[in-house]
């Protein structure tokens, strides 16, 4: 059990966690773990009214997204639901320099790393390649294929020590985005190998939302997941998910662990899926009503409002503010999704390669002649 001024409350997962905000809005000033770890944070009032307007913004675009694919525009959603303090309190605390690598659900680290919220949209509605410019908002596009993402990161991270780019606190570290499920898989073992003996400059940032698509997590391991670092070399912590506060400060501790050059931390985010997996899963096939609700006490939201009101830094006004800034942001988004031009599927071709391919000209020629026989006909 973690060590500190205050003990996490009964929602705390066998084994302990970092918890520095409790779902009732309380404040752990600090809170200190069996390696001798203290974690703790020190925002200003405007700071913590910041982190609201985040995890509140997030939410409302990924409910717009959901939404928008039951109406038929986008052709799939991996929505965030309940895991917004994990994904905007990691995303915050990373520096400028660092370097992101997420799976497909990190819409709230998009945010957070200053993308337009638009970028992804363009995927799912099956429009383009949703390809932002990875190196110039240090943020790697979407990976689709499970824990594959975990061995680029590794391999970027190792290549940032050749440059000789960590070993100081300007330096630059990596962050690693995965799901429970994710473990299982074996890029994301081989990641944990290669990172441990090459003392890679990297952070594993597993979000253990309780599912692997319909799988339980006592189906995935017999320990906590946290716990596996060990095996690898390098140490591993379980933070509150749903606290942005500790999540921030376990994250921020970790990268600078990374950038001085004391090698890779694992973090198991301990949340909670409160939506489907995808926008093509129907969780109630496989989960009871009564677990959501008791998670759904432990929103990360509700907490830091409830530690906003306590403490007197928001008021009525503001969380209304909030509500309807983030709105117009959804709206604006909307309009945004359905303006989207349909491209020509011949376009499928233009970005196979970067300077082109004598092979793939000739595919593109066959395909347009094979578009254009249709023209005219009834077909």
């Amino acid at each position: 059990m973690a060590k500190g001024t205050s003990e996490p409350g009964a929602d705390a997962p066998a084994g302990g966690f970092v918890q520095l905000l409790t779902p009732d809005g309380e404040r752990v000033d600090s809170v200190t773990t069996d390696d001798g770890v203290t974690y703790s944070v020190d925002f200003t009032d405007d700071e913590y009214r910041e982190l609201y307007s985040d995890l509140v913004t997030v939410r409302r675009l990924d409910a717009e997204a959901t939404a928008l694919q039951r109406q038929g525009e986008l052709g799939i959603w991996a929505s965030l639901l309940g895991q917004e303090a994990a994904q905007v309190g990691s995303g915050r605390a990373l520096r400028p320099q660092d370097m992101a690598f997420p799976t497909y659900r990190e819409h709230g680290v998009l945010y957070c790393r200053g993308i337009d919220p638009i970028m992804p949209f363009g995927l799912f509605r099956g429009v383009d390649q949703g390809g932002w410019d990875p190196n110039e908002f240090k943020f790697h596009t979407y990976t689709i294929v499970i824990g594959s993402q975990t061995l680029h990161a590794t391999g970027y991270a190792m290549g940032i020590t050749m440059d000789g780019k960590t070993g100081t606190p300007d330096g630059e570290a990596v962050i690693a985005y995965f799901g429970d499920g994710a473990t299982s898989q074996g890029d994301v073992n081989e990641a944990f190998v290669w990172a441990g003996v090459f003392h890679a400059p990297m952070v594993f940032f597993c979000q253990n939302n309780q599912y692997a698509i319909s799988e339980p997590l006592e189906r995935q391991t017999r320990i906590p997941l946290y716990r596996r670092a060990a095996g690898y070399g390098f140490p591993g912590v379980r933070v509150d998910g749903n606290d942005v506060l500790a999540t921030y400060a376990v994250t921020r501790a970790a990268l600078d662990h990374a950038r001085n050059g004391q090698g890779p931390t694992l973090i198991e985010a301990y949340t909670y899926r409160m939506g489907a997996h995808t926008s093509s899963d129907d969780p109630t096939r496989y989960r009871i009503a009564s677990e959501v609700e008791a998670w759904q006490a432990k929103d990360p939201i509700l907490r830091l409002r409830a530690f906003l009101t306590k403490q007197q830094l928001a008021d009525d006004t503001f969380f209304a503010e909030v509500d309807d800034s983030a709105g117009k942001i959804a709206l604006s988004l909307r309009e945004r999704v359905l303006a989207m031009p349909d491209p020509q599927p011949v376009s499928m071709f233009d970005n196979a390669y970067p300077h082109g391919s004598p092979e793939v000209d000739v595919q593109r020629q066959q395909f347009a002649a094979y578009q254009a026989s249709f023209e005219g006909s009834a077909h």
